[in-house]
């Protein structure tokens, strides 16, 4: 039975296990087959196996078991987010890619939420893509004023383009990359813990790694043998 694992993530985001499709047994059951063995209850030998899996990269029995969260994260995080397809796509008889995401759309359903940071970073010097440490107070503070006037504008010309009555599939164009979107994310435990290991690092964005460490915390509640063999090495 899958525990109801719910975390807050950001200000307004969120990650939740809807549902898992097998546990720590399937992956075993799904190595075994190649002997035509199956096993009922987990024990000391099965999780050396796992361990013997993950240590050669016999990767394909991960992809049995399958997670399925619902995420609630900023734009410019889910972007991040849709890099991760290992073991979650499949190829269908028409040889197209099929992956396991579904989003709410803004054409049926108004954006409302945006992401408003709590901190904002200095740009790194050595590093073009990553941020050094928080900004002095004083670009606390008109960073602040900036980007809430920026973001009320923004959503004012947004709700003034509704009331206008454009469509909202066009209306959205305006929004920007804090804006709120929430997916279905189903995924097997390769992806889910590839995810993990590559965000769950210093060398990653903040938010994207809060996520991480949400997706982290659940895994190790569920499948606690698989999470211990999987991070060991860290």
């Amino acid at each position: 039975m899958t525990s109801n694992h719910k975390f807050s993530v950001l200000d307004k985001g969120s990650v939740e296990l809807l549902g898992m499709f097998g546990d720590e047994l399937t992956i075993v059951n799904a190595a075994r087959v190649s002997f035509g063995a199956a096993k009922s209850e987990l024990e000391k030998k099965d999780v050396r196996l796992i361990k013997y899996l993950y240590k050669h990269k016999h990767m394909s029995p991960f992809r049995h078991l399958m997670f399925r969260f619902r995420i609630k994260a900023p734009e410019f995080v889910m972007r991040q987010f849709y890099k991760h397809v290992i073991g979650c796509e499949t190829t269908s008889s028409d040889s197209t890619k099929d992956h396991a995401w579904n989003e709410i759309s803004g054409r049926y359903k108004p954006v409302t939420e945006y992401y408003v940071p709590s901190n904002w970073r200095e740009q790194s010097t050595d590093n073009k893509q990553a941020s050094c440490g928080s900004c002095e107070p004083e670009v606390q503070e008109k960073a602040n004023q900036a980007f809430s006037e920026v973001t009320a504008h923004i959503q004012a010309v947004y709700q003034q383009l509704l009331d206008m009555g454009v469509a909202k599939e066009q209306a959205r164009i305006v929004l920007p990359l804090n804006q709120y979107t929430e997916v279905i994310w189903t995924a097997s435990a390769q992806a889910v813990l590839n995810f993990i290991e590559l965000r769950d690092e210093p060398f990653s964005q903040w938010e994207i790694r809060e996520y991480a460490i949400a997706f982290r915390r659940i895994l190790e509640a569920e499948t606690p043998k698989l999470s211990e063999i999987w991070f060991e090495s860290e």
